[in-house]
């Protein structure tokens, strides 16, 4: 089949180089138009634009999948199919209706569980043992369209959200594959989706990643895993924020007050409300990120400091 792939983050990117390696050819990607980025906060093109310019294929930034320019543009290329990995942008009928197949996008849960813009940090953040990864065909209700298949991935008890998303996307790469292979020789037929079990995962924002101490362990242990990489968990320390990578649980640890910090030479306590969290690393404002024992010394906690 002649494909149009959509996608901007490196996430997208094991399925585009699985895609090219297949059987079907990828005549053109479109992406989210060029971004800042980096420490220098340079505008760059999306990771899927710099591999498509690398493979030679044509790319297509629109501002928004509606304008008229890239519709004639895509109905001129004449897709058989649009698969679509964390394109980042709705998807007006308009394009929907061109390719002859749709689009089939690739989804990091096992849906109806886990709809929208963050299917694993979610997962992680509500105590998921298994997720997975869905093909479905899209339509215009969010991630509700008729899924083709799926694959299973088990959320192991230390698993950040980018090491979790890293997993499946390689994993859901072989099943996007499978699943295009699938609806050109017409031996795949999408089922839709259960009425029951639909749960939604909005972006996870800055507000809600911040550490509530009086929470028990852990739920703080599952928020700072699952806002790992992004948009990273936090908490306030003497008036400033503080990052917090992952936490370590220590269910027989003398109880502390909820944000009491206790110091030693080889650790870093927070108080929760259950048992105390060691600290692993951590980022103060406006520094670079660092052990918490290394941050402890430097900043002299007293036994009045509190993190907030």
């Amino acid at each position: 089949m002649r494909l149009v792939f959509a996608g901007t983050p490196e996430t997208a990117l094991p399925s585009l180089r699985a895609l090219l390696a297949s059987r079907h050819e990828v005549v053109a990607v479109v992406t989210r138009p060029d971004a800042e980025a980096g420490r220098g906060r340079k505008v760059r093109p999306s990771p899927v634009a710099e591999l498509a310019a690398e493979s030679g294929i044509e790319v297509l930034r629109p501002e928004k999948a509606g304008d008229p320019a890239f519709l004639d543009r895509l109905r001129q290329i004449a897709p058989d199919c649009c698969p679509v990995v964390a394109y980042g942008a709705l998807l007006p009928q308009a394009a929907l209706d061109i390719p002859r197949h749709g689009w089939i996008n690739l989804h990091f849960s096992l849906l109806p569980a886990w709809r929208g813009a963050a299917p694993v940090q979610h997962a992680i953040l509500h105590g998921d043992e298994i997720t997975g990864a869905a093909t479905f065909q899209i339509v215009r209700e969010l991630d509700a369209g008729p899924v083709f298949g799926v694959v299973t991935e088990e959320i192991r008890p230390a698993d950040t959200s980018g090491e979790l998303l890293e997993r499946l996307a390689e994993s859901g790469a072989g099943l996007l594959a499978v699943t295009l292979d699938g609806v050109e020789d017409g031996t795949l037929e999408a089922r839709p989706q259960p009425p029951d079990g639909v749960s939604l995962a909005p972006k996870i924002t800055v507000e809600v990643a911040r550490v509530d101490w009086a929470a028990p362990a852990m739920r703080v242990d599952r928020l700072v895993r699952a806002c790992a990489p992004n948009p990273g968990a936090w908490t306030e320390f003497r008036g400033q924020r503080v990052k917090l990578g992952p936490v370590r649980l220590l269910p027989d640890a003398e109880k502390l007050a909820p944000g009491e910090l206790r110091v030693s030479k080889n650790s870093v306590l927070a108080g929760t409300g259950s048992h105390p969290v060691e600290l692993g690393e951590v980022r103060p404002q406006g520094k670079r990120q660092m052990l918490a024992g290394d941050w402890a010394r430097g900043v002299r906690i007293t036994d009045q400091d509190r993190l907030d």
